[in-house]
């Protein structure tokens, strides 16, 4: 059974072209906003489950902020999600930024434990050895089209 069995779906945007060749929220969304939602044949963007104003970048401290609001407080692939938006960024990221991957605060009824798995660094290794696992980010997040 689905957990959000009828989601809202928004409008897509234009892809953000990066003039000043500057690292900034615009190009990460880009990267992002195309992942596929585990549980819909939807994107990220479409179920507005990223945006623009989620994405916070601190070029000097060399890290990178993420916030996704899952479509249903009890969704039950928000930790997907979030594996999802990881492994993307690092395919796509230079090595030396650190990711930091949130639950929207007050979106999801597990906020805690979803926010502290997904940004430990044994669980996320653990995760990323699991090779069905894998399969299934990889897929979605386009790298084997």
């Amino acid at each position: 059974m689905l957990d959000n069995p009828n989601p809202v779906i928004h409008t897509v945007t234009k892809a953000y072209k990066r003039p000043s060749g500057a690292l900034d929220s615009e190009e990460i969304y880009n990267l992002l906003k195309d992942i596929k939602d585990p549980e819909h044949p939807y994107s990220l963007e479409q179920l507005k489950v990223i945006s623009v104003d989620q994405i916070k970048i601190n070029l000097e401290e060399r890290t990178v902020n993420i916030k996704f609001t899952p479509t249903v407080p009890h969704c039950s692939l928000s930790t997907m999600i979030g594996l999802q938006i990881r492994a993307k960024l690092l395919e796509n990221l230079p090595s030396f930024m650190k990711v930091f991957i949130f639950v929207e605060p007050g979106t999801h009824s597990q906020e805690f434990e979803i926010n502290k798995q997904l940004n430990d660094k044994e669980r996320i290794a653990a995760a990323m050895e699991n090779q069905n696992l894998m399969n299934m980010v990889q897929n979605n997040i386009g790298l084997w089209e």
